[in-house]
């Protein structure tokens, strides 16, 4: 598929310059961006991967993650191949790496995700595993066709995309889990190919000029980005720039890819972060990637009633009213339903074809 015709502009030079993210890759004809899925072709940038998928399955929208946004539902997700970032850590490496395209044996178009999230009882569908803002054209086709069926959209990505594709984008989404991955630049240039600051501007844009609830993942490595003070730095900058309300979820790196000789994080780097997370002020600090369950449960910001309690992906405890803490009346922050959802820890892969 042609890509939108907004983020594609000519140059001086007779290249063609996607502006879809940072990068601003500039394609001679049949050569493919950073990215590897957007190629020019002529005098057109097309998108490769439109309508083809590495795969479908339903899992719990816990494992986005997100704790504040239809907790307990099931969630249809999947991706498609390739990235626009060069994680060296990348834990969907298989996928987000990928140069085959012949591993996208899944060929699905919008309206039958849309049944399909719809057949399966599915809340909301993910676009996930690898960043959507690569394929932001098949996602948002795909987005407004499960609103016309009531189904809620909702983006997991490194938030590494221009303002002006940011506004495409997110106007589809109402719901984002997204990458704060470190917060120094040279984390980002050394480790990810990328830059800091283009993701800190996506926060700011997603928090305060969109609708779209919004959660925030770091995943800490060991003696890359797991420092006191680059901890004290990030958790103030979100609590100063988007509030002490935005959930921030501290994972556990496991030696994956090209990043495979860091020993695994410790325990006590996500106590010291969320540490540092509540004495910067915010109020909804959780733990993932651990069998423990400390970090994962919800309490009240007022009075620090117990609100949800977790086990794994699993609701054990719901003690929301309307959305209230039932002991102050205080209002807890998110998207929630008058009763929870009660999908569990359950991974269900599907096929799409028979909702073609």
């Amino acid at each position: 598929m042609t890509t939108h015709p907004e983020f594609t502009s000519p140059t001086p030079s007779g290249r063609l310059r996607c502006t879809v993210c940072p990068r601003f890759c500039e394609l001679k004809d049949r050569q493919r961006g950073f990215c590897f899925v957007r190629q020019r072709q002529g005098a057109e940038i097309v998108l490769t991967t439109y309508g083809r998928s590495s795969g479908f399955c339903i899992d719990p929208i816990e494992k986005k993650p997100l704790y504040h946004f239809l907790p307990g539902s099931p969630v249809l997700s999947f991706g498609t191949a390739g990235c626009n970032l060069s994680c060296q850590f990348c834990q969907n490496w298989s996928m987000s790496k990928s140069r085959k395209m012949d591993r996208l044996q899944d060929l699905a178009d919008p309206e039958a995700i849309a049944r399909a999230a719809a057949a399966n009882a599915c809340s909301s569908v993910a676009y996930t595993y690898n960043d959507p803002v690569i394929f932001l054209e098949y996602a948002v086709d795909t987005a407004r066709v499960c609103q016309e069926y009531g189904i809620q959209n909702v983006s997991v990505t490194a938030g590494y995309i221009t303002p002006e594709a940011a506004e495409y984008f997110f106007q589809h989404m109402q719901a984002a889990n997204i990458d704060l991955k470190a917060f120094s630049e040279g984390f980002y240039r050394k480790l990810c190919s990328g830059s800091l600051r283009s993701v800190l501007d996506t926060l700011v844009y997603v928090k305060h000029e969109t609708d779209v609830w919004l959660e925030i993942t770091t995943l800490l490595i060991p003696e890359e980005n797991d420092s006191d003070s680059e901890l004290d730095e990030l958790t103030g900058w979100i609590s100063e720039h988007l509030g002490p309300d935005v959930p921030v979820h501290f994972s556990a790196f496991h030696p994956d890819y090209r990043l495979n000789h860091r020993p695994p994080t410790p325990m006590d780097s996500l106590t010291r972060a969320a540490g540092f997370a509540r004495q910067n002020g915010l109020q909804h600090v959780y733990l993932g990637n651990v069998r423990s369950t400390e970090g994962s449960d919800t309490h009240c910001s007022a009075c620090g009633h117990l609100l949800i309690r977790r086990r794994g992906y699993q609701l054990l405890d719901w003690n929301l009213l309307e959305g209230n803490c039932p002991e102050c009346g205080a209002g807890c922050p998110g998207s929630f339903r008058a009763e929870p959802g009660n999908w569990g820890n359950r991974y269900l892969p599907i096929s799409i074809h028979s909702y073609s």
